[in-house]
């Protein structure tokens, strides 16, 4: 049974602060050794509870967070960029039995520390066929697709709400309570651990792969800060203007509709200024 595990930071212990979660910052360096931790805390459950290979995909940022001379020495880690489906890959080929969404957080627009949609600005919301859409949501949706549930989603406790609007099934685990976007009531790591490797060993048993899923036509609309950045998304073959500050496109299935997603996300990253959005 194979287990793959997406690893965001945003919704790791002890983060609370852009600092926490930027490359090359003190912080960042500090924050580093608790997620890891996290998922350590996943890998040993998953072991435990029958798992017979655990692969841990980075999905924060640049890709190279996790220190991988500290991972546990039983997984194998995917780490760096670019990947054809970012956050969940390789989910596509069709051998993984469980997926699990470490650190994850609420989405754009919501309440949750650190809350954001794959930018941590210039996105004010994301909604998938008329819904609110947090990250978890949107991968979720290509797991889904791939006949992989997601058995697990650890963040703060906003993302652990999340999670129950598109993995009702998951079993989650909080290792923070939310108290201002930058702000939170953390329990150390040698508690979240405990928990996560708790929660992973029973999460087990939601696992196995159901087959290639319906490939649906999806609709995902994004709204941003900025008039000139929904401009920008534009450019993107198929995404059209609803609003001055909101775009929206269809995709085929779930697979083309998160590749499009990052490719109109890279467009308003790039078109950004950072005075004036």
């Amino acid at each position: 049974m194979k287990i793959l595990i997406s690893a965001d930071m945003e919704g790791a212990t002890g983060v609370t602060w852009g600092a926490d979660v930027e490359p090359g910052t003190e912080q960042w360096q500090r924050c580093r050794a608790m997620f890891t931790s996290d998922v350590n805390g996943a890998i040993a459950g998953f072991l435990a509870g029958g798992a017979s290979e655990v692969v841990v995909n980075e999905a924060h940022s640049t890709m190279r967070n996790l220190l991988l001379e500290q991972l546990d020495e039983r997984a194998t880690m995917l780490t760096g960029r670019h990947k054809d489906l970012s956050m969940v890959e390789g989910v596509q080929h069709g051998d993984t039995d469980g997926a699990a969404f470490l650190g994850y957080h609420s989405g754009a627009g919501d309440s949750g520390v650190l809350a954001h949609t794959y930018l941590p600005n210039s996105i004010t919301g994301v909604w998938l066929d008329g819904e609110p859409a947090s990250e978890g949501r949107l991968n979720a949706r290509v797991t889904a697709e791939h006949g992989c549930p997601v058995v697990l989603v650890t963040g703060d406790d906003r993302a652990c709400a999340d999670a129950a609007s598109y993995a009702p099934d998951a079993r989650t685990v909080t290792v923070k309570e939310c108290v201002s976007r930058y702000a939170a009531v953390c329990r150390p790591p040698s508690r979240t651990f405990t928990d996560i490797a708790a929660g992973a060993e029973q999460a087990v048993a939601l696992a196995g792969n159901t087959g290639p899923g319906r490939r649906d036509p999806l609709t995902v609309e994004v709204e941003t800060d900025a008039s000139h950045l929904a401009g920008a998304a534009t450019l993107v073959p198929g995404v059209g203007r609803v609003g001055t500050r909101r775009v929206r496109y269809t995709s085929p299935s779930a697979y083309e509709m998160i590749r499009t997603f990052k490719a109109v996300t890279t467009l308003i990253s790039n078109a950004a200024e950072t005075s004036y959005g």
